[in-house]
């Protein structure tokens, strides 16, 4: 079970029949009425014309910390899901955090499936104990299974600290 990505409802059908004219024009007058209370987030890999209305643009992490960071009421991630997921647990009480497709998923996410982690982690701490393992995942995974990997005395890494979460990770253990 993936947590509830972010608020947001499913986008209404009339907007799946605008152009991108219609949108990019609907998103500009969002953003004026708006002013700086809303952020609009987008990943490096989105359409040049998602990427050009952004107000940030870089890597899933960083830009989670920009949103939190700044004092916008919404935040718009355009992004996949599990990007949504962090800026949505690091956003302050104030703030909103919007994913306008909650369909957009990634592959290597989606090989963390919670059912297979917690099987395998069962089966693994029967062998060697649970004082032996430590879980590590990359930034790039959903919150239930960063949950998990925290919940058992692990980290999550990305690819800035990767190294260091290692050599802690032998220290360690």
């Amino acid at each position: 079970m993936r947590l509830p990505v972010v608020a947001g409802a499913e986008v209404p059908s009339e907007y799946l029949s605008l152009t991108d004219e219609e949108m990019i024009q609907r998103i500009e007058e969002h953003k004026a009425r708006l002013g700086q209370r809303l952020i609009i987030l987008t990943h490096q890999y989105q359409r040049p014309e998602i990427v050009d209305r952004g107000d940030y643009v870089g890597d899933s992490f960083e830009l989670s910390r920009k949103a939190a960071q700044s004092q916008a009421e919404y935040i718009v991630f355009c992004g996949v899901q599990f990007m949504a997921q962090s800026a949505e647990i690091l956003r302050k009480d104030f703030q909103k955090v919007y994913h306008p497709d909650l369909t957009s998923g990634c592959p290597m996410a989606d090989m963390g499936d919670m059912d297979d982690v917690e099987f395998c982690w069962s089966q693994i701490t029967e062998i060697v104990g649970k004082n032996r393992i430590v879980p590590i995942t990359y930034m790039n995974s959903f919150a239930d299974l960063k949950a998990f990997v925290g919940r058992n005395g692990g980290a999550v890494c990305t690819s800035s600290n990767a190294r260091a979460v290692l050599e802690w990770a032998f220290r360690h253990y």
